[in-house]
């Protein structure tokens, strides 16, 4: 079991499904069952909480940043483009994650991660929304928000590290170029509608793969142990 899973994780090239082991099996194992409900139940507890966290950032008042990039740019409503590529990602994602449980617990380690390293970002760095913004229509995120609109969750870029997060969760070359393609087209179109600073894409990455490094010691942690 320990020798997959380190192939799993830290081999870069890509794996067949048939090779992978299924969810009966992985939920046998002990080890992983701990990690998956309470991975779940933290993720279901930090997501309960963001919508009240959100509406008091958007309360308060932050810097504005001079962003040449964004003032090259004309802003555009691209929402449904946004929604496309963000939702064909997820959805992409959630098929592999059926398939391949020890790639569901990974991603969803370091999405807690990532989401925690987010609140403390956004709450030390308080920012305005850039000049210019386009409101992000996003049907399915804005049920969540209760139909509001969010603008100051900046620093760093929430929808270009989810995207990064995926790229580097998936095992398959294929799947990860669409990821990586995903990821590019989708921060180049937040700052066509000014949704974001440049500097909150960029730093996206290097926060991901923080996250990601801490998501992957989690996964690995105690599996020897059945």
């Amino acid at each position: 079991m320990t020798a997959y899973i380190k192939k799993l994780l830290l081999k870069d090239t890509s794996l067949e499904v048939e090779t992978c082991r299924g969810w009966r099996e992985a939920l046998g194992n002990k080890v992983f069952r701990l990690k998956f409900f309470i991975g779940l139940a933290l993720v279901i507890s930090i997501l309960s909480a963001l919508p009240p966290f959100f509406q008091v950032i958007e309360a308060r008042t932050g810097h504005v940043i001079s962003d040449v990039v964004l003032n090259a740019l004309r802003p555009y409503d691209v929402s449904t483009l946004i929604f496309i590529v963000l939702w064909s990602a997820a959805a992409l994602m959630s098929f592999r994650a059926i398939q391949q449980p020890y790639t569901f617990l990974l991603f969803l380690w370091s999405y807690i991660f990532l989401t925690l390293t987010r609140v403390v970002a956004i709450s030390v760095h308080p920012l305005n929304a850039p000049s210019g913004l386009i409101p992000l229509v996003d049907p399915l995120s804005n049920m969540f928000y209760k139909g509001g609109f969010i603008t100051k969750d900046l620093f760093f870029s929430g929808h270009t590290s989810s995207l990064c997060l995926m790229f580097l969760c998936m095992r398959r070359a294929g799947d990860k170029l669409f990821m990586l393609v995903a990821a590019l087209l989708l921060a180049f179109l937040l700052l066509v509608q000014h949704v974001h600073y440049t500097i909150d894409v960029l730093a996206a990455p290097f926060f991901t793969f923080c996250c990601y490094t801490m998501g992957k010691w989690m996964v690995m942690k105690w599996e020897s142990v059945n």
